[in-house]
C-alpha cells in the first residue's frame, strides 16, 4: 500500500500512544482514509499486519462505523440526513434532487466523477430540517431549490477547477 510519507509519519506517532496495539486501529482507519480516500482490503490487511491482529478485527470496525468507505467516492461528498425530523420536512425529496442534478445514484460517483450522494443518519441539527452535509460544511433547510442552487455551486466550482 502506498501511504504518504506524513501519514506514516503519523502512523507511527499514534501506535505507541496505547498501551495494546489493537486500540489504535481506529485512529489508524481514519489515517489511512484520509490518504487513500477510502478503506481498501489492502489496506485492512496493511492495518492488521501493523497492529498483529486479524484482518477481520479491523474489518470489523470498518463496516460497523458508517464513516468509514470501502469503495472511492467523488471529489465532493453529499451527505443527506434521513432522520425523521429531516425526513418530514423533505429529506427524502432534498436528496432526489441532488441525484438528479448530478445523473447518480445513493452511494455512486457521479459520471463526471465529481459527486458522491449519500443519506446518513443524523447530522444533528434537527431544528433546522432537513440538513445536508457537503464535504465538512452543514447546510440547513435545504428544500429541493436549495438543492438546485447547492448543484449549480459546485458545478460551477467544478469547471473552474478543471480549467
Amino acid at each position: 500500500m502506498n501511504l504518504q510519507a506524513e501519514t506514516l509519519r503519523k502512523i507511527d506517532e499514534v501506535i505507541p500512544h496505547y498501551p495494546v496495539k489493537r486500540s489504535a486501529a481506529l485512529p489508524l482507519l481514519h489515517l489511512v482514509q484520509e490518504d487513500q480516500g477510502f478503506i481498501s482490503n489492502e489496506a485492512i490487511e496493511w492495518i492488521a499486519d501493523r497492529l498483529e491482529i486479524q484482518p477481520i478485527n479491523v474489518y470489523e470496525l470498518v463496516t460497523f462505523y458508517p464513516m468509514f468507505r470501502q469503495k472511492p467516492i467523488g471529489r465532493r461528498h453529499i451527505k443527506v440526513c434521513r432522520t425523521l425530523s429531516c425526513a418530514i420536512m423533505g429529506g427524502y425529496r432534498t436528496c432526489a434532487e441532488f441525484q438528479k442534478q448530478f445523473g447518480t445514484g445513493l452511494g455512486e460517483v457521479s459520471p463526471d466523477g465529481e459527486v458522491t450522494v449519500e443519506f446518513v443518519e443524523c447530522l444533528a441539527s434537527c431544528g433546522t430540517a432537513p440538513v445536508v452535509m457537503i464535504d465538512d460544511h452543514l447546510h440547513e433547510k435545504v428544500d429541493a431549490a436549495r438543492a438546485r442552487e447547492l448543484s449549480d455551486k459546485i458545478k460551477g466550482e467544478a469547471k473552474t477547477a478543471n480549467r
